[in-house]
């Protein structure tokens, strides 16, 4: 009788195979990248453990679908520039577990951690390095969101070095503290990390960015007449307050709503590195590294509330906080869903959005002017004299009912834009242009900076009631106007307070400090649809 060999066990013809040092223990090696939570980056440590084994690649620490996509981004990349690892059994943890980790941010971070475990590169170069970017399958380097809040982060948590994608390298350099290296490739940065390569980190001058700012291709001369409604928004822009255009279809409500941000003053740096982080997070800076104009953001009405306000999976901010230190256009307001519109209410009032998730609370800056324009009926002719209204006095009811009374009440500039007459559509008369219009709303803010330094605003649309009683108390006559006004028209306390605040921003404009009724009387002129007549 024979004996039987066991299936797997070495024949005495083969030669012993050399002991595996994996087999005796595990290789383990860190690397730091981050995530964005909101307007925030939140820091990751990458930790990579090597082990024997089966091959097998595991991510673990609450990784989102593309996380876990990573490991077959990776490989690829790892093999195409050469830089192949033996098939091992590793597993990837993402740390803090409990903070949920999106987008493809992690995997540069994930291959030089694997390239460190494998003793490919040494553990000690990737010391104080953040690395984020997303790897293509030939090993290129592509741009990620939410680069400078990413900078940011990493300055705070005190890291050197940041590795970003060369089209992010500008962008994260505008946070300072830290030097930031854009790499084209994974070879790129392996090559940095050994000390292979030089490579200068990347400077910006955000100063002479924001100088460099190019003119407005609108201006306020293009729009032939509404002298009107042009003050209206000189006034609107003075203040920084929340503007509602009724009038028909071609009267040029939308015309003026677009030149707004050409009479508004230019962004100080703070306001251009807060709207370049959110168009960043949002991805949607483009080619350029930094904001540098007021932004314009103009939603169709088809618009859902999360397009609106913000939200989704991962978190990013809605239009209302892209259009931060700049101008929301709502055309066409009626056709908005009434959620919409109603969301809006938060943000009038406070200048900010939270959007509550199971995820977390995230706040969103929304410190934008809002302008509104709508027609007064749904075929847009109630009230035109060239033009017989078809409509019906309850669908007139029900179209403007879509807008709520305390919608309105937010709205401090509620104006008129009747249609041209012929002569004016014809006028050859230059009309004055935006540059002469922004140097006196430009003089009207800094008396409201100078005057609420103390206070932490910056705009009289900012006024809490108790700044509103100290400096926007109207003299005797302008207390008698609106009271009488008040109690005709049956102004709301809120709209009271808008009324004042509107005349604060008129007497701003002619350079007095204190409210007569002549500033008392315009103000309540842009109060349209609390008069009964409306």
């Amino acid at each position: 009788m024979h004996a039987v060999q066991s299936r797997g066990a070495p024949s005495r013809d083969t030669p012993p195979r050399p002991p595996d040092p994996l087999e005796a223990g595990h290789v383990t090696s860190t690397a730091n990248s981050a995530v964005l939570a909101g307007i925030h980056a939140h820091l990751v440590e990458v930790e990579v453990d090597v082990a024997g084994g089966l091959p097998n690649f595991a991510i673990v620490g609450l990784p989102g679908s593309a996380v876990r996509e990573s490991k077959d981004r990776v490989r690829a990349a790892l093999r195409n520039c050469a830089l192949a690892i033996a098939e091992r059994r590793v597993t990837i943890n993402l740390a803090p577990a409990h903070l949920r980790k999106d987008g493809a941010t992690f995997d540069l971070a994930i291959a030089l951690a694997l390239l460190a475990a494998n003793e490919q590169l040494e553990q000690r170069a990737l010391t104080g390095v953040v690395a984020v970017g997303e790897l293509a399958l030939d090993g290129r380097v592509k741009p990620v969101h939410g680069a400078l809040p990413i900078a940011r982060a990493v300055v705070q948590a005190g890291h050197r070095r940041l590795l970003v994608p060369s089209s992010n390298a500008a962008e994260a350099a505008l946070a300072g503290g830290v030097e930031v290296f854009g790499v084209a490739t994974l070879d790129e940065a392996v090559a940095l990390l050994r000390g292979q390569r030089a490579l200068e980190p990347t400077h910006v001058d955000a100063t002479s960015l924001l100088a460099r700012n190019g003119t407005n291709d609108l201006d306020f001369a293009e729009v032939r007449g509404q002298a009107a409604a042009k003050r209206a928004l000189e006034v609107a822009a003075a203040g920084a307050h929340n503007v509602l255009m009724v009038g028909p279809p071609g009267a040029g409500k939308t015309m003026l709503a677009r030149r707004l941000p050409t009479i508004l003053p230019e962004l100080t740096l703070d306001e251009a590195l807060a709207c370049t982080a959110m168009h960043s997070i949002a991805g949607l800076l483009g080619a350029q590294p930094m904001i540098t104009a007021r932004p314009l953001r103009a939603p169709h009405h088809t618009a859902s509330e999360v397009a609106l306000i913000g939200g989704g999976r991962p978190v990013r901010p809605g239009e209302i906080a892209l259009a931060h230190n700049g101008v929301l256009l709502l055309d066409e307001l009626p056709e908005f869903p009434v959620a919409c519109l109603e969301a809006l209410r938060q943000p009038l009032e406070e200048r900010v959005i939270v959007v509550a998730r199971a995820s977390g609370t995230y706040a969103f800056p929304a410190h934008a002017q809002i302008v509104c324009a709508m027609n007064p009926c749904p075929c847009g002719y109630a009230g035109d004299p060239k033009h017989a209204c078809t409509c019906t006095a309850g669908a007139v009811q029900r179209y403007r009912g879509r807008i709520s009374g305390p919608l309105l009440d937010r709205l401090d500039v509620q104006i008129e834009v009747p249609a041209l007459p012929y002569h004016e559509m014809t006028a050859s008369g230059a009309s004055e242009p935006s540059a002469d219009v922004r140097e006196r709303v430009r003089a009207a803010r800094l008396r409201q900076r100078e005057r609420y330094a103390a206070h932490g605003i910056t705009a009289n649309a900012e006024l809490g009631s108790r700044l509103l009683e100290r400096y926007c108390r109207p003299d005797a006559a302008g207390a008698r106007l609106l009271e009488t006004a008040v109690t005709r028209f049956r102004l709301s306390a809120r709209a009271y307070a808008r009324v004042l605040k509107v005349a604060r921003s008129i007497a701003d404009l002619a350079g007095r400090e204190e409210l007569g009724a002549a500033d008392v009387a315009e103000a309540l002129q842009y109060r349209m649809l609390d008069r009964p007549s409306a």
